[in-house]
């Protein structure tokens, strides 16, 4: 498959009756200059007017037969789609205008079957946590390996043999939004195909994050659907988030965090605490630089103090997915109701 690989776009929707204004343009852009043969928008059963402003931009709809979540919407897309590529955009996601270009660029190399990339520096929500959860996931992509074990897909691309090949997405077992494309990025490379990092390959990212709801998303709906994965059947690898750094600043964050709470009752550790605060700001400089750089000091310790707190709740479901696993006998839990 050679540089001319046409592309369709593949966007899941549900209630983005108000998003899709904004995300729409450029890739409507896209189709007009050529360099998409289409976008399509699946519908999945929303109760607004979400297909129809769709249809009234000048995109495909489909619709999903039931409401199944974006793995579903993307599966069916994906047996419709007129392309050799599918090009997965979430519908709180506006992709740059470059888009098209840069997914076409990667797939010049015919051992990629996917690549991915990344959010934009400028997210949507101001609010300091919710631009920290958004540049988080910026910063992780940006400095990831170029050759990844997992597949994301609020901004990612597939060759369409290879997704219907190993059976898309798994929407049995990931029945709301999980980690469909973590799992379906291990399939394609078991099956063989390389998935490609681009960091240039860029979306603004319009949701707003809260604390109560990044926590429950966190662990519910990541790390223990993917600790599960990994201990039951995937192993663990050193990539993105998993990687061995992280592993060891999770010790860290965990070690200071059992300092703090053990101060009061035995005050003359506090020269420990301190040091492992140092510690914990020296793995982590490279991230606290990151964030320095995008909201300034104050935003930097915040948000460099919460990702200590990240680290131990992410570490404590993976342990306790190995405490189920091996000590409960529970080998078979994987599905995510």
């Amino acid at each position: 498959m050679t540089a001319n690989v046409s592309i369709s776009v593949v966007m899941p929707a549900f209630r983005a009756e108000a998003l899709l204004p904004r995300v729409l343009k450029p890739l409507m852009a896209m189709q007009a200059r050529g360099e998409v043969v289409e976008v399509i928008v699946v519908d999945d059963r929303s109760p607004d007017r979400t297909a129809e402003v769709a249809r009234g931009l000048g995109a495909r709809v489909l619709t999903t037969p039931q409401n199944g979540g974006p793995g579903l919407a993307r599966n069916l897309a994906a047996r419709e789609a007129a392309g050799d590529v599918l090009w997965f955009v979430d519908s709180d996601v506006i992709a740059w205008d470059d888009g098209a270009e840069k997914v076409r660029a990667a797939f010049t190399d015919p051992e990629v079957a996917a690549v991915f990339g990344s959010y934009d520096s400028a997210p949507d929500g101001q609010h300091w946590f919710s631009r920290y959860k958004n540049l988080m996931h910026r910063f992780y992509h940006q400095t990831a390996e170029r050759d990844a074990q997992t597949f994301w897909a609020g901004c990612g691309a597939v060759r369409k043999d290879v997704f219907l090949k190993i059976g898309g997405f798994d929407v049995e077992t990931y029945r709301v939004p999980s980690i469909e494309d973590i799992e379906l990025g291990y399939r394609i490379r078991r099956a063989g195909g390389r998935i490609a990092v681009d960091p240039t390959l860029l979306g603004k990212h319009l949701k707003v994050w809260t604390p109560k709801g990044a926590l429950h998303t966190d662990i519910f709906r990541r790390a223990l659907p993917w600790s599960r994965l990994m201990i039951a059947r995937e192993g663990v690898h050193n990539d993105l988030n998993t990687s061995h750094g992280e592993k060891a600043k999770a010790v860290i964050a965990g070690l200071l965090i059992l300092s703090i709470l053990a101060l009061p009752f035995a005050p003359g550790i506090w020269p420990a605490t301190l040091g492992l605060g140092a510690v914990a700001i020296a793995a982590n400089w490279r991230f606290a630089r990151f964030m320095h750089a995008h909201g300034g000091p104050g935003f930097a310790a915040a948000t460099l103090a919460y990702h200590q707190f990240y680290y131990v709740y992410s570490a404590a479901a993976f342990a306790w997915c190995l405490f189920e696993y091996h000590v409960l006998g529970v080998k078979n839990r994987l599905h995510v109701p």
